[in-house]
């Protein structure tokens, strides 16, 4: 049976957007924006594989990670919305440039917030998985409860602790509410180590892409720096004083960069579309937007 995603729509605005979420969030994670966006967008927000309501993939490692890419494009059938845009954030923004590299018919735009296109080397990827597989047994033997402190105690996180009590609260119900089950499962099959390695394909994804960071957050913004580099259609904006979530440590501001770039009219010329891409940073830089960069 292929694997279904739990997830609900919301906003009545003209721009089509699906949501993807972060390790440990499910598809409430945007909810805070709804007030600022719901006349601008259609939402539609997913529960990610063992997040909120949506199962794991029959499949483990690789095939799993495909097997949910796969999974987003039913929820737009079931949805029935032909063409969306897609904004992901950090787990959620591999997934989205997966989809959109995937199936670049069924999206318009491309937003990624403190995302990566995957790891580049066999040993990081070997690495990386080894690691998730001492995080699970983490998981497993002391519990959510415990786990949830450990993550939220790492120093990419310091910017959420700027939240007020009432903010954090509502951030720390939601990864209380995940399951063991679910979050080792959701290591194993979703994870940056089992990921397909997407740096090579970055000139080929002709999608507008923004590509969302706070300046704090140091990796990700250079990240995010060597992906402007290599996509031929890229702007980018990182925002001063926040970490590795934007979207909740600034919304106001991030909601109006959204929008903008889901309002900014983008026409591609056949010049364009015929040309082979331009594989020098130069080039790649030619279509960027760049502010607050040091």
């Amino acid at each position: 049976m292929a694997l279904k995603l739990a997830y609900e729509t919301w906003g009545e605005g003209p721009h089509p957007l699906l949501l993807l979420h972060g390790f440990t969030g499910n598809r409430c994670a945007f909810d805070h924006l709804r007030p600022l966006m719901s006349d601008k967008v259609r939402a539609i927000a997913v529960d990610l594989p063992g997040h909120g309501q949506t199962p794991l993939p029959s499949r483990t490692g690789r095939d799993g990670f495909l097997e949910t890419v796969d999974a987003l494009m039913g929820v737009l059938d079931e949805v029935g919305v032909p063409k969306t845009n897609l904004l992901g954030y950090s787990q959620g923004a591999r997934f989205a440039l997966a989809a959109a590299l995937s199936r670049p018919e069924r999206f318009g735009r491309l937003i990624m917030e403190s995302g990566s296109p995957g790891l580049h080397r066999r040993q990081e990827r070997t690495e990386r998985r080894a690691k998730d597989a001492q995080l699970a047994a983490f998981i497993r033997q002391k519990g959510v409860e415990s786990f949830v402190a450990h993550w939220e105690s790492q120093p990419i996180f310091a910017g959420l602790r700027k939240l007020s009590p009432e903010q954090q609260e509502l951030l720390r119900a939601r990864r209380r509410a995940c399951t063991v089950e679910g979050l080792v499962g959701a290591l194993d099959c979703l994870g940056l180590g089992v990921q397909p390695d997407y740096w090579p394909e970055l000139q080929r994804q002709r999608l507008p892409t923004l590509l969302l960071t706070g300046a704090l957050d140091e990796k990700f913004t250079q990240i995010a720096r060597w992906m402007a580099a290599e996509l031929p259609v890229v702007w980018r904006c990182t925002f001063e004083e926040c970490g590795h979530a934007p979207h909740l440590e600034v919304p106001e501001e991030y909601a109006r960069e959204v929008i903008s770039f889901l309002r900014t009219p983008w026409y591609e010329s056949p010049e364009f579309e015929n040309a082979a891409p331009d594989k020098s940073a130069a080039g790649a830089r030619a279509g960027s937007r760049e502010r607050g960069i040091p």
